[in-house]
């Protein structure tokens, strides 16, 4: 019998003690990750000037569970457990009769779900003696949660910026300067990459995947710096299933289990964060959900790319990871979900919807917004660009459960609150927000240049 209650919250005692690792349970081990020169697998010496040796162990584990440190759980508790909603008002208001619930990461101090790795990557790396780190970010929700975390631990924290979301989003960026970051707009005059980005397209709007080849040449260029990544890598998707264990107990506190479960995807975190500890149970026998992974038209890896290896950055200097991409060349339209403009996603989101474990959803840019705004009119939360692609396709939901008639229970994440994305609402209500297609002649010029592996 479900709860008529609002909101379920755990108390911090309750806060997981081990971050769950999929890859314990996957029915195939992950692909080999490939030497960017040699083409052979790489060694934990090769990630030494990226990571400190803690998170390379973390990277390649098969342990099912992985201890969270002391100080990151003290840490944690500056907003987590986070609340589990139940969304009385919006199912009202699409008069259906599915139960609607979400998880809400936009309480952390960084306003979205990022912290849960920052926090460790900032441990682990202080604890290794590292100085400074270096890092991309696209809508600056990564850039914020590092600088967040840097200020914790006192560690330096340069931040290359996606320049179409540092045009777009200037708060995010005074936001990082607050908590003690230097953030530059990427492509930059600060990198030989960068300058050589600029002389070929001094207009660029950036990448995410120029960005992080920004960032890897600052790190191996300084002995006291090391890289941290907000998304894509193992041990960042392992970091965040705090998410989803909490979001397991909190179901059942609510009396329910979730029939479908749904994430936005750019390059797999928050998705990873709240499925992979459901998924688990999946992959063991325990339980069966559909799991969707929503991403942008404009930028549609899992839907209209290849499966294949490719490198996560475009001056092609990280190691070659096998996923679902549209080429490392490929430069998004300048959508204002920045979280999501990335060119490909992660191996172990790829693996599993390359072995039908999870299903895919593109979306164009002004449905969702137009999902926002409903979600916000009606539970109060303006949510961040990227969760209205997951809102988008719940409400989608919801309306097949109403046109069925049957009751569905829907889980999804609101990764993050909308505070610093009032332009593109403003451009959405008057009219001027835009909507990309699929980019398909672009996708393909650079999907001819991946790696021959």
């Amino acid at each position: 019998m479900a709860d008529k209650r609002t909101k379920f919250v755990l108390d911090e005692s309750r806060i997981p003690r081990a971050w769950y690792n999929i890859a314990a349970d996957l029915p195939t081990p992950p692909a080999p990750v490939l030497h960017p020169g040699t083409h052979q697998p790489v060694g934990p010496a090769d990630f030494a000037p990226l990571f400190p040796m803690a998170l390379i162990g973390q990277e390649v584990s098969t342990e099912r569970e992985i201890e969270i440190p002391g100080p990151v759980r003290e840490a944690y508790a500056l907003y987590r457990p986070s609340p589990l909603y139940r969304a009385h008002r919006l199912e009202a208001a699409l008069q259906t009769p599915a139960h609607i619930y979400y998880k809400y990461e936009g309480v952390s101090p960084a306003g979205s779900h990022k912290p849960n790795t920052a926090i460790a990557q900032a441990y682990y790396n202080k604890a290794e003696g590292v100085k400074r780190l270096a890092t991309e970010t696209g809508a600056g929700q990564w850039g914020t949660a590092l600088a967040f975390a840097g200020a914790l631990f006192g560690l330096e924290v340069k931040v290359y910026m996606v320049r179409a979301s540092y045009d777009q989003k200037p708060y995010r960026r005074v936001i990082m300067e607050v908590y003690g970051a230097e953030v530059v707009a990427s492509p930059s005059l600060t990198t030989d990459y960068g300058r050589r980005v600029l002389a070929a397209d001094p207009d660029s709007p950036g990448s995410l995947g120029i960005a992080i080849t920004e960032a890897v040449e600052d790190t191996v260029k300084r002995d006291d710096t090391r890289y941290s990544l907000g998304s894509v890598l193992n041990h960042v998707l392992l970091h965040q299933t705090v998410i989803g264990q909490e979001a397991i107990e909190q179901m059942a506190m609510a009396g329910e289990r979730p029939d479908v479960i749904i994430g936005c995807t750019g390059g797999g975190s928050n998705f990873a964060g709240l499925t992979f500890p459901f998924l688990g149970q999946k992959l063991r026998g325990e339980a069966d959900y559909r799991v969707i992974a929503v991403e942008p038209e404009a930028a549609p890896s899992l839907t209209r790319g290849v499966y294949a290896y490719d490198f996560g950055d475009t001056g092609q200097m990280t190691p070659l990871v096998k996923m679902f991409t549209l080429g490392h060349d490929f430069v998004p339209d300048p959508i204002h979900a920045g979280g999501l403009r990335y060119h490909g996603m992660s191996p172990l989101v790829s693996q599993l919807k390359a072995e039908g474990v999870i299903e895919a959803r593109a979306v164009h840019q002004r449905a969702t917004f137009e999902a926002g705004v409903t979600f916000a009119r009606a539970e109060g939360i303006l949510p961040a660009p990227e969760p209205t692609h997951a809102i988008k396709v719940a409400i989608d939901e919801a309306i097949a459960a109403r046109e069925a008639g049957r009751a569905k229970v829907i889980l999804f994440n609101l990764c993050g609150h909308g505070h610093f994305d009032l332009s593109a609402y403003e451009r959405y209500l008057t009219g001027r927000l835009e909507d990309y297609e699929y980019p398909a002649e672009k996708v393909q010029a650079a999907l001819a240049g991946l790696p021959q592996v």
